[in-house]
């Protein structure tokens, strides 16, 4: 009866401290979590027995507030408990502890700080962006103003935003950036309008363009000024239906030339071979140009073609266009280019079977990837069904959901997203200690610091003028022609913009509540996937509260992977399977160091979309498959009811001194080619995927954690797991 009476007390005594309202220091008032001083305990005092004791203490004498309760209150009870129960050490240890919190959040809104981590050339800040060399002149001055906006930009956001931030809770992404500025992230480029209507950039007002060359020489000048204009990735959403009518002007003009020099019965073929001619040149142009762009933030823009759908004969020749010059390569020694990412569209009847009018063009995507990892392929039912409409991805992996605007017609190119922050769930399941109601409690609290910082995004987002980036919000690259006093902000509600709350390290959860080997546990894969859905769900009341399109978002985590990783290293020590790998997992990932097959490896992974349609992307890792594309047409096919988007990771490092193809052996020094140890970047070809894109760390490193990550990946497929599939 005694235990009953005292559990009984205890839950009447939580249950009191859960209605607590806490103060905080800057007036704004939340929940109390009970959790907070558990963590504290736990970090101050080994002995179990003396943790309860303490605990319980200090629980007790917080339930003597009746309703609220300040910080500067519990701090003031944290430190009275200690004391009277003879652990004065113990209160200084916690003073010295919160002196150095406060030390850190000085140093981290000091320019001063961050400058001096820059000009010191930490691995971190220099190599987080494998698309950014940090030898380069522009490169530098972005990375040195970027330094100043994260201090400043840190200062502009609600402080607990910030410490969260800083602590590694959550991360607060593209602070180099925003809310510095008042920039977007990524976009859908209305191209259509653009190239249709014209559009202005600097002095020259541009005219429609009267030929496919034209056309894509003007996309290059639009994507370069875009990229310039925003911080993520732009895309053109079906390139090859986009272009097919400026390539029709070719065709018409070589028909008329036709008809004055050449036989009426050849004058078609006439035309025709020179308009394909013209597309090639034109498709060539394009990726050359891009290649060669720099933003002003020092970087080649984060650049996406989406095509695959169009049917006419120029449509389908711009496809092959596409992919034939990928598959060539670049300059003399033919190496693979990494932007723009190619995103091929299979669909049901029109190019999945042999007996499908673009079967061709299917064949020529596949041989594509098995040279140059690109195109990725969107499966285009599986997209409708879990965007609610179909489009290519804003940059690498962020989706719009389905939208239509006020007249009832469906809108996708010239919408955006306005920003992400990503919660760090591994940190939350390693303070949970295995009590999946702790871990419930942590995220809900995780969540409302979250959706403070995505607010913080929207609203910087909303205080820019049209004239701050006119190619965006005046010249048509946002789909609308705002005028200088219109607010920028009718772009971005009702739906229009999303704005995404991210996740990594799913996998590390699930390794902390049910051992590394989960991924065959249904009661694991079911919690993770719980989690996801917590977040949907919290995601869908944010929209209906606020109507901006709040969406989750699967995070490539190119440098967060390392940057969590380490501060919870620090935090806690090196975990089997969890810190102890030296990076976390990117979003729903399967554990990159075990080889299922790639069908187990997608069945394990299709469900996570439905919850996180904001962002997402299927890989498999693949040996060298330039002799065994049915292969990977196999899973291509396989894939296609299964998951929406899919990427291909295969072994296409090639030395130019031996003649080596296949992978390079990762070190500590880098990529190294196996059979001559070369590790020379004029020398070799070294083409990675580093999050959503491609990247070569011989010329531009990656963070450590990224590095590490790739070189655990395992081969998702014997050459005979297809065979045997078929």
């Amino acid at each position: 009866m005694d235990f009953v009476k005292t559990q009984e007390t205890t839950n009447q005594l939580m249950t009191h401290l859960a209605d607590l309202t806490v103060i905080k220091a800057d007036g704004e008032k939340g929940p109390f979590y009970p959790y907070k001083i558990s963590l504290v305990i736990d970090a101050l005092v080994q002995a179990p027995n003396t943790r309860a004791e303490l605990k319980q203490a200090i629980f007790d004498q917080l339930a003597t507030f009746k309703s609220e309760v300040t910080t500067a209150d519990i701090r003031q009870v944290f430190k009275d408990v200690l004391c009277s129960m003879g652990h004065a050490d113990l209160a200084r240890d916690y003073d010295a502890y919160r002196e150095r919190d406060e030390q850190k959040w000085l140093a981290a809104i000091n320019p001063s700080t961050k400058l001096d981590q820059l000009f010191g050339r930490s691995d971190t800040v220099v190599h987080e962006n494998a698309n950014k060399d940090s030898n380069v002149f522009s490169t530098r001055r972005d990375l040195t103003a970027g330094m100043v906006g994260k201090s400043l930009g840190l200062k502009m956001m609600p402080q607990i935003v910030a410490k969260a931030h800083l602590r590694g809770d959550i991360h607060y992404h593209d602070l180099d950036y925003s809310p510095m500025t008042e920039m977007t992230n990524c976009c859908l480029i209305d191209f259509k309008g653009m190239l249709n209507h014209g559009f202005k950039i600097g002095n020259a007002d541009v005219e429609p363009p009267k030929s496919i060359q034209t056309a894509t020489a003007q996309m290059s000048q639009i994507i370069a000024n875009v990229a310039s204009s925003q911080y993520g990735g732009c895309s053109a959403d079906r390139a090859d239906e986009l272009l097919a009518p400026f390539a029709e002007l070719n065709y018409q003009k070589h028909l008329r030339d036709a008809k004055r020099w050449v036989t009426r019965d050849k004058q078609d073929e006439f035309a025709r071979a020179k308009t394909k001619k013209d597309i090639y040149d034109a498709m060539q142009a394009l990726e050359y140009e891009i290649n060669t762009l720099f933003s002003s933030n020092g970087q080649t823009p984060f650049t996406t073609i989406g095509f695959g759908l169009g049917t006419s004969w120029i449509e389908r020749e711009i496809q092959k266009a596409i992919l034939s010059v990928r598959i060539k390569g670049l300059g003399k020694q033919h190496r693979t280019a990494i932007f723009p990412k190619l995103i091929y569209t299979l669909k049901r009847g029109l190019n999945l079977k042999p007996a499908d009018p673009n079967y061709d063009v299917k064949q020529l995507a596949i041989e594509c990837a098995t040279k140059r990892m690109y195109p990725d392929i969107l499966m285009y039912d599986k997209i409708i069904e879990l965007t609610g409409s179909f489009k290519a991805p804003m940059g690498c992996r962020s989706f719009l959901q389905g939208w239509r605007d006020e007249n009832g017609q469906e809108v996708n190119s010239g919408r955006m997203n306005l920003g992400v922050v990503t919660i760090n769930l591994p940190r939350i399941a390693i303070e949970s200690q295995g009590d999946k109601a702790v871990f419930w409690e942590i995220l809900k609290d995780r969540l409302a610091v979250s959706k403070k910082a995505l607010l913080n995004k929207v609203e910087r987002c909303k205080q820019a003028s049209p004239k701050n980036a006119p190619i965006l919000y005046q010249y048509g690259a946002f789909g609308k022609r705002l005028k200088d006093g219109d607010s920028v902000d009718e772009l971005f509600t009702h739906r229009r913009a999303t704005v995404s709350l991210g996740y990594i390290g799913l996998y590390e959860v699930g390794t902390e509540f049910y051992g590394p080997n989960w991924e065959h546990d249904q009661e694991a894969h079911n919690f993770t996937l719980s989690i996801v859905k917590c977040l949907h769900d919290y995601c869908a009341k944010w929209e209906e509260q606020y109507d901006y399109h709040f969406s989750v978002y699967s995070t490539p985590a190119e440098s967060l992977t390392d940057t969590f990783c380490e501060l919870d290293t620090e935090k806690f020590g090196k975990i089997p399977d969890i810190t102890a790998k030296e990076y976390y997992t990117n979003s729903f990932h399967y554990d990159v160091r075990k080889n299922p097959t790639p069908f187990e490896k997608l069945a394990f992974e299709e469900a996570y979309p439905k919850y996180a349609a904001g962002g997402f992307i299927h890989y498999c890792e693949y040996p060298n498959l330039k002799q065994n594309p049915a292969a990977l047409e196999a899973v291509w096919d396989w894939a296609y009811d299964h998951v929406g988007y899919l990427g291909t990771n295969t072994s296409i490092d090639h030395c130019y001194k031996c003649g080596f193809d296949g992978d390079f052996k990762p070190t500590a020094k880098g990529f190294e080619c196996p059979e001559c140890g070369n590790r020379d970047p004029k020398t070799c070809d070294v083409v990675k995927r580093t999050c959503g894109y491609l990247g070569n760390p011989q010329i531009r490193p990656m963070v450590h954690g990224r590095h590490e990550e790739i070189a655990s990946r395992v081969k998702n497929m014997r050459l005979g797991d297809i065979d045997d599939a078929d």
